[in-house]
């Protein structure tokens, strides 16, 4: 087994560790940044031009592809919630910190191990009451994630090639995010 390899293993055993679902390699080369991405960030989503994690604070889809071909390798991962009950809109909310949670996790677990990282998560930032965008730094950017979707990424081609599942099946939601690394 190569280094590369080990290094895959373990960054997937430690994935498995903090409790995502499932996670699957991507091609650099292979990834495809799209405008209606971005435009759909602009046009519906309650977090644009809101905080440091999206857009248009992360940058143009120019810019978020340069910073993309950077990186040797990327994974896509997901966690899977199950939702039952009359409040859905609680559980989605409480399933969404949840993940967060967990991709603070696998970050704190795998970047010691790697020369240089870039985690990618789902829908802004929550990790301050009210964000510093645009007006100040932000107060943590050693712990910020940028949206995954922000960067143009169309997670159900993503899901496809990095070959994970996009729907859990009735009654749940799934949430993604990726890591791009160098060895």
């Amino acid at each position: 087994m190569t280094r590369s390899e080990r290094l895959a293993e373990t960054i997937c055993r430690n994935a498995f560790r903090v409790g995502l679902s499932e996670i699957g390699p991507l091609d650099i080369s292979d990834l495809d940044f799209e405008d209606w991405v971005r435009s759909f960030c602009q046009n519906g989503c309650r977090n644009y031009n809101r905080t440091w994690a999206c857009p248009p604070a992360v940058g143009t889809l120019e810019e978020c592809r340069e910073r993309c071909r950077y990186y040797q390798h990327m994974m896509l991962f997901d966690r899977c919630y199950k939702l039952s009950g009359s409040s859905r809109y609680r559980l989605v909310d409480s399933a969404m910190e949840d993940f967060k949670i967990i991709v603070d996790d696998f970050d704190e677990l795998v970047s010691p191990i790697l020369s240089e990282s870039l985690f990618l998560s789902n829908e802004g930032c929550r990790r301050c009451t009210e964000c510093t965008w645009p007006d100040a730094p932000c107060r943590f950017p050693d712990k910020l994630h940028h949206t995954i979707e922000g960067y143009g990424f169309n997670i159900a081609k993503l899901a496809k090639k990095a070959g994970l599942h996009y729907n859990g099946g009735p009654e749940t939601v799934t949430f993604f995010g990726a890591i791009l690394y160098n060895e």
